[in-house]
């Protein structure tokens, strides 16, 4: 059977017998990948914390018939340490893996790679708050799968904004004549930190109020839920501030 080589993220592990792990990575070129890696368990791996979750590697694969087999891995990102270490981006990490894990399938995305690797890179040398990279990454992250929100003109009738009402079932933001009664109303600091989340704007998103950020994160999190159909597990472990705001979000999801 033949071989293959790609860049890869290791998303999960799970261990398999006395030894060896099973691994869930999102590739570069090939997707998902799930990978037997033997032996990896052992004090006296050639692999060692390679194959670590949050860890991005260059690695070559063995075709198997159900799962493929590790047989090299050279580090290219050492990120896992350094987010295991912080809490807010160990939990923040668990939540961007548990997404892209939703959102891609076996024939992945190159955008989405590029994207989670960045986000983690970011989270291990804490160039912003854990919660603001997390934000960023759901929203960019289901802007890629075709569910780009608008917080700008209305996401259902496009009259230019800005709009304060929104509604996530809707797309984001509606204007006066297309919100249904008792659609929440967002300031205009939130809406500005939503669109520096999605567009990628850190001085604005860095600069915003706590308070801000909270609602923020309470559109986001329903946002995502209603496209995931179900929300992310992780999500309930990010941190207490995020979930005391959230319910902004759930009253958006719900209106």
């Amino acid at each position: 059977m033949p071989t293959y080589r790609d860049e890869a993220v290791v998303l999960r592990t799970y261990k398999l017998g006395e030894a060896d792990r099973i691994i869930t990575l999102l590739s570069k070129q090939h997707g998902k990948i799930r990978a037997v890696a033997k032996g990896v368990r052992r004090t006296a791996s050639k692999f060692g914390s390679r194959l670590e979750p949050f860890m991005v590697a260059d690695i070559q694969f063995h075709e198997g018939r159900s799962l493929d087999v590790v047989q090299q891995a050279e580090t290219l990102g050492s990120y896992g340490a350094d987010i295991v270490g912080d809490y807010a981006s160990y939990t923040a990490a668990n939540a961007m893996v548990e997404a892209v894990d939703r959102l891609t399938e076996d024939d992945g995305s190159r955008q989405q790679y590029l994207l989670l690797v960045g986000a983690l890179r970011s989270l291990a040398r804490r160039e912003h708050a854990p919660a603001l990279s997390l934000d960023s990454y759901l929203v960019r992250a289901l802007a890629i799968a075709g569910w780009a929100p608008s917080f700008g003109d209305c996401a259902r009738c496009s009259k230019p904004g800005p709009h304060s009402h929104v509604v996530v079932q809707l797309g984001g933001v509606v204007c006066d004549d297309c919100a249904p009664p008792g659609a929440p109303k967002l300031d205009g600091e939130t809406l500005a930190l939503l669109t520096a989340l999605l567009t990628g704007d850190w001085a604005s998103a860095d600069s915003s109020a706590e308070a801000a950020r909270g609602t923020a994160s309470g559109i986001i999190a329903a946002y995502t839920q209603w496209h995931l159909e179900r929300g992310l597990r992780s999500l309930r472990l990010v941190s207490r501030e995020a979930e005391a705001n959230a319910h902004s979000g759930r009253q958006a999801a719900s209106a």
